[in-house]
């Protein structure tokens, strides 16, 4: 299914993106050479690693909503969406602040920020994870599903049973699929059973109307 792809993509693209160094900032305190202090994802923007587990969830939650909870899923793929976007975009047309990158890097007191480098590869994965996830937002609200929330597999043999005697009584009134068939067979029902048992009382009227029988 498309959503769970864009989904999956999405978490991969937010987890890599939080790996990798997005700021680098060099610093010196008047008394030993420079220090650079690497800043990754993770660090500038907190949020990408719990946003990219919230996806894994949600992959999770696909398979066991249906009609308006899965709308409701969709508005919450779609916030984690913009989110992860946000610092992403933010980086790549604003750039980093001296100040900030000083505060996350945890500088010493005493120390001055003499530059700072921005690495806009790790920013622009985080944008096409946080575009992958607006994707199935968009995706998951337009286009619900119709089934039943978790696979008929895991349901009880009961449940299964009943809903292929429904089928049966569904096929009288039009041709028996292939779909209806293997239903019957695998909630332990043989389709073939009410046919055989219909034969005889066929060949019975089939004598009672036959002119050259006895009355």
């Amino acid at each position: 299914m498309i959503s769970v792809l864009l989904l999956a993509v999405a978490a991969l693209c937010l987890w890599g993106a939080s790996r990798m160094t997005w700021v680098e900032v060099t610093s010196s305190d008047g008394l030993g050479e420079e220090r650079t202090s690497a800043l990754a994802g993770g660090t500038w923007a907190a949020a990408l690693t719990p946003l990219a587990l919230t996806l894994v969830a949600a992959i999770a939650a696909l398979f066991a909503v249906k009609g308006w909870a899965l709308r409701v899923l969709g508005v919450l793929v779609a916030v984690v969406a913009v989110a992860a976007a946000v610092p992403a975009v933010g980086l790549i047309v604003s750039g980093a602040s001296d100040d900030e990158a000083g505060r996350l890097a945890e500088l010493p007191g005493r120390a001055e920020v003499q530059s700072v480098s921005v690495h806009v590869g790790p920013a622009v994965l985080a944008l096409v994870g946080g575009v992958a996830a607006l994707a199935a937002a968009v995706e998951l609200v337009r286009r619900p599903r119709v089934r039943a929330g978790l696979s008929s597999k895991y349901d009880s043999p009961g449940a299964r049973r009943d809903a292929a005697k429904k089928a049966g009584a569904d096929a009288g009134e039009g041709p028996v699929t292939q779909r209806m068939l293997w239903d019957a067979l695998d909630a332990g029902e043989d389709p073939t059973v009410e046919d055989k048992k219909a034969e005889p009382v066929d060949q019975v009227d089939g004598q009672d109307k036959d002119p050259g029988t006895r009355t």
